[in-house]
C-alpha cells in the first residue's frame, strides 16, 4: 500500500510532491545575512533527499531582527540576488523551497550557540534589541526597549518587502515565523506583552501585530502562491499564550490569506514545562486542524515512517516536518518514499536498486 505521506498536496497554485517537508533550522553560517557555500551544500543534499518542501531556515528582515549575528537576512535587494542561486538549486535538486521570515525581537543580538550563550554586545558586533515590553528574555539577555508605532511600523513594512524579496529570488512559499518566543509571538504572549495601547491588553490588540505582519506579506505575494505560518500552540506555563487563544488569531488570518499552519510550541520564556517525547506537539497539531479547518504541519521527535503514516491515518496533520532527522539522514525521505515516488538523482540510482 502507497503511504499517505508520499502523496503530493497542493495549497493554492504551488503542488509538493510528498508531505514530508524540512523544517527551517537555523544554521548560524551566514555573513551580514547572505548565504554561503555552507548553505548550498546544505540544502541541496536535503532537496536531493527527497523532501517535498524544504524551507529555508529564519530569515531576518532586517539587521536588528537576526538571531545571531550569524543569520540569514532578506533586508536588501544584494541579499535577494545572493538568495536566488541557492533557490534554483534547490529547484534543480527536485524539492519545492520556501523562506521563513523573522525578527527575533527581545532574543536578538545573542551568541551563536556552538561559541556561547547569552547576548553579544554592541562593542562585540551585537545590537540593541526591541520588543513589546522593556522585559528582558532572562538574565543573559539584553533588556530590549518597547517598540513605539514607528518602530512597529518599520517591522510591517520590512516583512513586506522581505516577502517581496523571496518572490523575485524564486520562492515558492513564504512562511511568517510567530513562533518560539520571537518577536510576533512577543506580541502575541501576555507573559512577554505588557503594554496597554492598541498592541496589548486584550487578545484583538496582543495579535495586532501578527494580523498586520500577515497583511504586509500577503500583499506581496503571488494569488497562486501560498502562505505559510508557523505559531506555538502553547507557552507551556500558566497564563501565557494557549491552543484557544492560537486557534482565535488562526481562524482570523486563515481569511487574510494563510494558507497552512506550521504547528509548534515553547519558547516564549523560561521555566516552560514540555512534555517532550516521541510526536509530543501532534496532538496540537490536531486541535488546531480542528479548530480551524486549515491544512496543518505537525513536528517534534517525529522520527519513523509509522509514525508518520499514523498521523496522516489518524487526521492529525497533512504534513510533517522533520529537523534533526533530516541533519543526521538527508536521504531518509528517498528510503522511506515507494519506488514510484523517488526522484533519486541518475547518479545514485544504483544505490537504491
Amino acid at each position: 500500500m502507497i503511504p499517505l505521506f508520499s502523496e503530493p498536496i497542493r495549497l493554492r497554485g504551488l503542488e509538493i510532491p510528498n508531505r514530508l517537508f524540512m523544517s527551517p533550522m537555523c544554521q548560524y553560517s551566514a555573513v551580514d545575512g547572505i548565504p554561503d557555500d555552507w548553505h548550498m551544500r546544505h540544502y541541496v543534499e536535503r532537496a536531493m533527499g527527497g523532501v517535498g518542501l524544504l524551507t529555508l531556515e529564519a530569515t531576518a528582515v532586517s539587521p536588528e531582527g537576526r538571531i545571531t549575528p550569524a543569520d540569514l537576512g532578506l533586508w536588501s535587494n544584494a541579499h535577494r540576488d545572493a538568495f536566488k542561486p541557492l533557490v534554483e538549486a534547490i529547484h534543480r535538486a527536485g524539492a519545492r523551497v520556501g523562506v521563513q521570515l523573522a525578527h527575533a525581537g527581545r532574543k536578538a543580538s545573542t551568541a551563536v550557540p556552538w561559541l556561547g550563550t547569552g547576548r553579544v554586545v554592541e562593542s562585540q558586533g551585537g545590537w540593541a534589541t526591541v520588543a513589546p515590553s522593556a522585559e528582558s528574555f532572562d538574565d543573559s539577555h539584553t533588556t530590549p526597549t518597547a517598540l513605539g508605532r514607528e518602530g512597529i511600523d518599520r517591522i510591517v513594512a520590512a516583512f513586506g518587502d522581505a516577502a517581496r524579496r523571496a518572490v523575485e529570488a524564486g520562492c515558492d512559499t513564504v512562511e511568517i515565523h510567530a513562533a518560539h518566543g520571537y518577536l510576533i509571538h512577543q506580541f502575541l504572549s501576555p507573559l512577554s506583552n505588557k503594554r496597554t495601547d492598541d498592541y496589548g491588553g486584550s487578545l484583538e490588540g496582543r495579535s495586532r501585530l501578527a494580523r498586520e505582519v500577515v497583511n504586509a506579506v500577503r500583499s506581496r505575494l503571488p494569488d497562486s502562491m501560498p502562505l505559510l505560518i508557523r505559531v506555538s500552540a502553547t507557552d507551556w506555563i500558566a497564563g501565557g499564550w494557549d491552543v484557544d487563544e492560537c486557534a482565535s488569531l488562526l481562524r482570523d488570518v486563515s481569511a487574510r490569506g494563510v494558507d497552512f499552519i506550521d504547528v509548534s510550541s515553547g519558547g516564549l520564556a523560561p521555566g516552560a514545562r514540555m512534555p517532550v517525547g516521541p510526536g509530543y506537539q501532534v496532538g496540537l497539531a490536531a486541535r488546531i486542524r480542528a479548530a480551524t479547518g486549515l491544512p496543518t504541519g505537525a513536528v517534534g521527535l517525529i522520527t519513523t515512517a509509522e509514525q508518520i503514516e499514523q498521523i496522516m491515518l489518524s487526521g492529525a496533520a497533512d504534513a510533517v516536518s522533520l529537523g534533526r532527522l533530516l541533519l543526521r539522514d538527508p536521504y531518509w525521505p528517498s528510503r522511506n518514499l515507494p519506488a514510484e515516488t523517488r526522484k533519486i538523482p541518475n547518479q545514485y540510482i544504483r544505490a537504491y536498486r
